[in-house]
């Protein structure tokens, strides 16, 4: 596959992008990783709450150094804050509120995703793993689940695909993708282009995509 020299968005930047997507009033989850940064950037004039399975109802964004609480963690085990008004419970009442529907949003990271919605995003056949966590309860029973991903494996090999090769989290359930290249939505057509990042050309996204990729008109370049 070819290399290109590009400017690519980093990890805060997509976490921004999909900040965009939290609406007043949100009940939302916040996978490991990427999505994590996501608690930074919850824009102003909105009110959100954070849920994380291990039991919290109320996560705030990551505390400064020095300030860090080594009891107030994510999922992730990463330190957190709370906001005023959060609660602490077992992990069987927060799964329940998972799998009863009430979280409108969970953003995700990914290994894989395919142009139907497909994710893989837990194991790698042959490495060990501490287990599922959450995700599949999450991709199950979430309203909307949106994807924060790199496009490109560590061998350059794209990670948007026709069908996932790794073992499936979940079937048909993911709506956007936001990538270092760019953000789709998954329809019909498969992975189809909204915006593209400062710098990438559609070349380069046609190259690095090997899922069914769609593009319609002028794609607006994200404002970083």
């Amino acid at each position: 596959m070819t290399n290109f020299q590009i400017k690519m968005l980093d990890k805060n930047q997509i976490a921004k992008l999909i900040a965009r997507e939290l609406k007043d009033g949100y009940y939302v989850n916040l996978g490991i990783g990427i999505p994590t940064l996501v608690a930074n950037f919850i824009p102003e004039g909105i009110e959100v709450v954070l849920q994380s399975e291990n039991g919290l109802l109320g996560m705030g964004p990551f505390p400064y150094e020095g300030e860090e609480d080594a009891d107030l963690i994510n999922a992730g085990k990463q330190t957190i804050t709370t906001v005023p008004g959060s609660a602490f419970f077992d992990s069987a009442m927060s799964f329940g509120m998972i799998r009863a529907g009430r979280v409108d949003l969970t953003v995700l990271g990914a290994m894989e995703v395919a142009d139907n919605g497909d994710i893989a995003n837990w194991k790698i056949p042959g490495k060990m793993v501490k287990g599922m966590g959450g995700a599949m309860d999450l991709v199950a029973s979430a309203k909307n689940i949106i994807v924060a991903m790199q496009h490109v494996n560590k061998a350059g090999e794209s990670k948007l695909l026709k069908k996932c090769s790794l073992p499936i989290t979940g079937l048909g359930c993911v709506k956007k993708v936001v990538t270092e290249l760019g953000v789709f939505d998954i329809t019909e057509r498969g992975f189809e282009l909204r915006e593209i990042a400062p710098g990438v050309t559609i070349e380069e996204i046609k190259a690095k995509t090997e899922g069914r990729l769609y593009i319609e008109g002028d794609i607006p370049v994200i404002e970083i």
